[in-house]
């Protein structure tokens, strides 16, 4: 049985076919973007993309994921893709001028769905800061993030953003399920 992860980002694609892959599991890519409900909550939407998305493939998974600002009332959380999309790391950075507790987290949703079953969720989290100015050349929020405990923002961290990113959090959640008890 082959499983789809549907995602139009192919940043993700390979990072989560890596973090997979050391499981043994396979995923291939489909170029496709379930209808995103308005939610403020992660977990509802990844589900419900998840099961629209049943349409094309027997198994499928969906991701997503949500950057959370203390200082904004966990603004942009769910909405995290469209702000980037209109005012991005720079209008971030604007909105925190001047605002000194910089505490964020990244949370991933994964949404597993087999036809016949309800969806499955894994999540991850990834608690950190929001730098002053941005830092590094990766994608999405990565050169504004710095994790705990580090003074590397994502985009400056390379391949060890991938080992201990919020994405590999929850896929790895997901991939420890589904090799032991798996869907039914």
């Amino acid at each position: 049985m082959v499983i789809y992860f549907a995602t139009t980002n192919l940043n993700k694609f390979r990072e989560v076919r890596a973090i997979l892959k050391e499981y043994g599991i396979h995923i291939e890519h489909l170029n496709a973007k379930g209808v995103e409900i308005q939610s403020d909550s992660l977990e509802e939407i990844a589900s419900y993309c998840a099961v629209q998305l049943l349409k094309y493939a027997k198994e499928v998974l969906v991701e997503d994921t949500g950057l959370f600002i203390k200082a904004l009332k966990g603004f942009p959380g769910p909405y995290s893709s469209y702000v980037f999309k209109t005012i991005g790391n720079e209008g971030i950075l604007k909105l925190m001028e001047g605002v000194e507790n910089r505490r964020a987290y990244f949370k991933c949703v994964v949404a597993y769905c087999k036809r016949g079953l309800k969806p499955v969720l894994f999540t991850g989290v990834v608690n950190g800061f929001i730098t002053h100015e941005k830092r590094g050349e990766g994608w999405g929020y990565d050169p504004i993030f710095t994790p705990e405990g580090y003074d590397k923002t994502y985009a400056e961290m390379g391949e060890m953003k991938n080992k201990l990113s919020h994405r590999r959090k929850a896929f790895e959640s997901f991939a420890r399920w589904y090799l032991s008890e798996g869907p039914r």
